[in-house]
């Protein structure tokens, strides 16, 4: 998530979405954006809140750092 942002009802759908699950199911979401980045995701910094707070609540955060395992695969590739 994080590549294009949501329109304004796409933004509400997922959000409902997740209310919905929220407690209820599994969710995965992988993101290149750190949460403090999703307003630029989803444009209404209110529903982007209340958004990440339903996400991390009961998380399992999971942060990978270092190279991108496809671009050195690539450019192992070329040598």
């Amino acid at each position: 998530m994080g590549y294009v942002p949501f329109n304004k009802e796409g933004a509400e759908l997922l959000f409902q979405l997740i209310s919905d699950w929220y407690e209820q199911k599994s969710l995965i979401i992988t993101s290149n954006l750190e949460f403090s980045q999703w307003n630029r995701v989803f444009s209404d910094s209110r529903l982007t809140a209340a958004l990440v707070d339903r996400v991390i609540h009961h998380a399992h955060i999971l942060n990978f750092t270092g190279d991108s395992f496809r671009v050195t695969n690539a450019l192992s590739r070329q040598k």
